[in-house]
């Protein structure tokens, strides 16, 4: 099972279907906060849908399979932060990341991000990353400003977000870009 030291008090490590209760809760004791921005909340309504989505992943051949991780914070499980639509061929893919809001504002995102990026270009030997942020979304879109990732442009109706579609901000950086 893979784990990722980031530093002291954040590990990184891979999810496995006995973390879906705590990952269930987590959603489901911050569902308001969470769902003003993530289109799954809602759709997760019981420990059953946490449960298929980590079988979703967990049971892809590893050649094709995307890197979820929970965000461990002082042994605490906090969120998740994870490759999404990989594509091996290209050299390239998405992260996205999610915690409580108990947690914001304390550089743990941003750090996990950091490791996330250099596990994607020094192992997995991609090439691009991209982070897609709805638009007013500014925590989030903060992290790859901070990391000097560019701003590509919006990708219109990028989202089914609570019954309607959101436009997002696209940043990217490329391998020979990445100084962090």
């Amino acid at each position: 099972m893979l784990q990722l030291k980031v530093d002291s008090e954040i590990v990184l490590k891979e999810i496995e279907l006995s973390d879906a209760e705590e990952i269930f809760k987590l959603i489901d004791s911050d569902r308001e906060n969470l769902r003003t921005w993530l289109s799954f909340v809602d759709s997760t309504k019981e420990i059953a849908d946490t449960k298929d989505f980590i079988h979703s992943i967990r049971f892809l051949p590893e050649d094709i399979r995307d890197l979820v991780t929970v965000i461990i914070y002082k042994n605490q499980k906090i969120g998740l932060i994870g490759f999404k639509l990989t594509d091996f061929e290209n050299k390239k893919t998405e992260i996205g990341y999610w915690i409580t809001k108990e947690f914001e504002n304390k550089g743990i995102v941003t750090k996990s991000v950091v490791k996330m990026i250099d596990y994607a270009f020094d192992t997995l030997k991609l090439n691009r990353i991209q982070i897609k942020c709805g638009i007013g979304n500014e925590k989030s879109s903060k992290i790859p400003k901070k990391l000097n990732f560019k701003f590509e442009g919006i990708e219109r109706s990028a989202e089914l977000l609570n019954g309607k579609f959101i436009d997002a901000e696209v940043y990217s950086i490329l391998k020979d870009e990445w100084k962090f």
